[in-house]
């Protein structure tokens, strides 16, 4: 019997299924800030509304939806740094780049993301976006 080919996450991990899918289908709460915002990046990738607002703080959740339009084609992802808060462990930073194109045009989003578990579960708080340097 052939086994299955696996298909790669679009964070860049090499398995959908034992990267960022255990999170956004398999219910599993990711155990590290970096790894719910790879799953998030993966998130918007597919459209997958309802997983971008239940790992959205409650505090600073839109109403409004929050996945892209059609015509956003999410190219690539780099994680840049990942800084747990040493004094509680509660608390990280996950700086990313993300790259995307719209109607032809490549584009780079910037952020440093503000993350914090809460009952065992992280939660993207906000993010700030530092200027092009």
């Amino acid at each position: 019997m052939n086994k299955p080919q696996s298909t790669a996450c679009p964070c860049g991990g090499k398995d959908y299924a034992a990267c960022c899918g255990r999170f956004i289908e398999g219910g599993v709460p990711a155990p590290a800030a970096d790894l719910l915002m790879r799953s998030r990046y993966t998130a918007y990738v597919l459209r997958n509304e309802a997983y971008l607002k239940a790992t959205w703080h409650a505090t600073t959740r839109p109403a409004e939806p929050v996945a892209q339009d059609d015509d956003m084609k999410w190219l690539g992802l780099d994680v840049r740094r990942h800084v747990p808060n040493a004094e509680d462990g509660d608390r990280a930073t996950v700086e990313f780049v993300a790259r995307y194109k719209i109607g032809g045009r490549a584009h780079r989003l910037h952020e440093i993301s503000r993350f914090v578990r809460e009952d065992g579960k992280w939660f993207y708080v906000d993010g700030s976006f530092p200027e092009k340097t």
